[in-house]
């Protein structure tokens, strides 16, 4: 076992040190070349960070004994390195950062009100709002595909949350904003921490419009649910709710519009679409292949609450560990090949939504409206090629793509 006191943390050694946190390293690959030489040498390893720093796991076996372990590494100081030394203020508050039992009984009715057949009841109004996205690669000129997929999660949470249609090309831009403030495309002239801030704020306002607007007309949506949700035998403070609907919007900004990029950039051109669409059966492990492929959520960040051992590494109680999910789901101790997008891959023991108490809430809505929009797509167009240079997000929290050109031809 390797013991690394407090007092004498040693980061990785010189040849597998890499700033993780840089959000221009993971424009490309180089975040993968890095995450595979730590599965190699240091799978559990100290980086220091300014005058703080935090433990890095790469591995898919350690990544769920820190994930499932709620007791050892908690949520609520932060899940995101943008707040490594700050802490979070929504912690305990927000269920994203709320850990059991406090975070069961919040979740609970939002799962009830998640469930697959909840869901199915709005796959068509998903499916008609998947169609208009798009119907523009129809023309056979060039189409942007991830602008396209950015606006796709609108399709299942916008449509579950009952927010107008109308706001939603807004909602969009400030939630990729929230994760994604680094980037030039959106971010402000005052640079990314104002760009986040601005973000956060006119977000948390627009949702305080909604849920008063809500609590005069309540329906059966989900801000309807968190309306009448009781917590300690009480109702959520308006504060908890606008809150919990940040997560949630949030949330699905990230697992949905990326996997239909990231199997697009890597597919276009290749028999392998055409094979897809040619077996319908295996329309649900090419979806989750794709969730694997894109790993849209680059980390989770927990806290220690006591000493723990990680892969024979010693971590003192208070210390933040960081789990990369993209590095998790190519570990080759888990996955044949996990570099090769394989449509016919099983079992395939992702993580992409997490694990344990903290598994994505939102993971049935997500896996619908990404199904329905393979269906479609695969369904009606032929013949994907690149028509440009494909560009990543410039960030450490979501993996994916600004920008994708393709061009395809009807069926």
């Amino acid at each position: 076992m390797t013991v690394l006191p407090a007092a004498s943390r040693c980061p990785v050694s010189a040849p597998h040190r890499a700033d993780l946190i840089d959000p221009g390293l993971h424009q490309g690959d180089g975040a993968h070349a890095i995450w595979r030489e730590l599965r190699r040498h240091a799978p559990v390893s100290w980086q220091p960070v300014r005058d703080t720093g935090y433990w890095s796991v790469v591995g898919h076996a350690e990544a769920n004994q820190v994930l499932r372990d709620h007791d050892t590494f908690t949520s609520e100081q932060g899940t995101l390195l943008n707040l490594l030394g700050k802490g979070d203020p929504a912690g305990g508050r927000q269920m994203a950062v709320t850990d059991p039992p406090k975070h069961t009984h919040m979740r609970s009715p939002l799962q009830q009100a998640l469930s697959i057949k909840t869901v199915d009841n709005d796959r068509e109004e998903i499916r008609r709002v998947v169609r208009g996205l798009l119907e523009p690669l129809a023309d056979g000129g060039p189409f942007d595909f991830a602008v396209a997929m950015s606006a796709l999660p609108m399709a299942g949470i916008g449509t579950m949350m009952a927010l107008p249609q109308e706001d939603w090309p807004r909602l969009v831009r400030l939630t990729h904003a929230c994760v994604a403030a680094d980037d030039p495309e959106f971010q402000l002239a005052a640079g990314p921490r104002a760009t986040l801030v601005t973000a956060h704020r006119e977000l948390f306002a627009y949702f305080q419009d909604i849920v008063t607007a809500r609590r005069r007309a309540p329906g059966d949506d989900l801000i309807s649910v968190l309306l009448t949700m009781e917590l300690d035998g009480r109702r959520l403070s308006p504060g908890e709710i606008v809150s919990n609907c940040y997560s949630l919007l949030l949330g699905a900004t990230v697992t949905t519009a990326q996997p239909p990029s990231a199997a697009m950039a890597e597919l276009a051109g290749t028999a392998v679409l055409d094979d897809w669409a040619a077996h319908p059966e295996l329309l649900t492990s090419g979806v989750e292949e794709s969730l694997r492929w894109a790993s849209p959520t680059q980390h989770f960040m927990r806290h220690t609450t006591r000493e723990v051992e990680i892969r024979g590494v010693r971590v003192p109680a208070g210390d933040a560990v960081v789990v990369w999910l993209g590095s998790a789901n190519r570990d080759e101790s888990v996955f044949t090949d996990p570099d090769t997008f394989d449509i016919r891959r099983k079992p395939n023991r992702h993580i992409a939504f997490g694990v344990g108490a903290h598994y994505c809430i939102g993971h049935t809505v997500a896996r619908v409206t990404l199904r329905v929009l393979f269906e479609e797509l695969l369904g009606r167009f032929t013949g994907f090629e690149l028509a440009g240079t494909p560009r990543r997000i410039r960030s450490n929290i979501i993996a994916g793509f600004t920008h994708l050109p393709v061009t395809a031809r009807l069926r």
